[in-house]
């Protein structure tokens, strides 16, 4: 356990900007966000709920990391919603697929494993965004759902590490209660 202040209560959440979840995330908002300009209408609900769903998967990271060290219930809940917010947007690159009659890319495709090891391997937007103008329609929505299942997996593992600390240090009010307790000399 790392406290702002030695004896104190208030645990620094740590940077958020080097997990690889929120690394992935940063990826998609940025892929997605091609993705709508290039093949959605602005006017089309789907443009705006992929932009939504994008943006709250990566925000949320960021604000529930950033709030657990007030309120371990909060940022909890906020990653979590960050998951379901790259679900959504899952959902939405597989309606994409689906309804202009393009491949979903599994395990057996020729493509799907040299786009799983790109994907492993490279966490930065450059790495992606260089690719854009050159990745067709298909592509772009394979690749984001590759990203989205690490990223939700990255997400879950971030979970259990939240649980794990909460078992062993408690939440806020627990160490506010310790921290007082010892600041009086009970």
């Amino acid at each position: 356990m790392k406290t702002l202040n030695p004896g104190g209560f208030l645990i620094h959440p740590g940077g958020y900007r080097n997990l690889y979840c929120y690394k992935k995330s940063v990826i998609l908002y940025d892929m997605t966000f091609y993705y709508i300009e290039k093949y959605l209408e602005p006017s089309d609900r789907t443009y705006g709920q992929m932009k939504q769903a994008a943006r709250s998967g990566k925000q949320n990271i960021v604000e529930g990391l950033e709030d657990k060290m007030t309120s371990f219930d909060t940022g909890l809940h906020l990653v979590n919603v960050a998951r379901g917010s790259l679900q959504e947007l899952r959902e939405d690159y597989e309606d994409e697929l689906r309804s202009n009659r393009l491949t979903l890319w599994k395990n057996g495709h020729e493509r799907y494993d040299g786009m799983i090891q790109f994907c492993l391997a490279h966490t930065e937007v450059e790495d992606y965004a260089k690719y854009y103008a050159q990745w067709d329609q298909e592509t772009i929505c394979n690749v984001a759902l590759t990203l989205i299942h690490q990223a939700d997996k990255a997400l879950m593992n971030l979970l259990q590490k939240m649980e794990a600390d909460f078992l062993a240090d408690g939440g806020v009010k627990e160490r506010m209660f310790a921290a007082r307790k010892d600041k009086r000399g009970f």
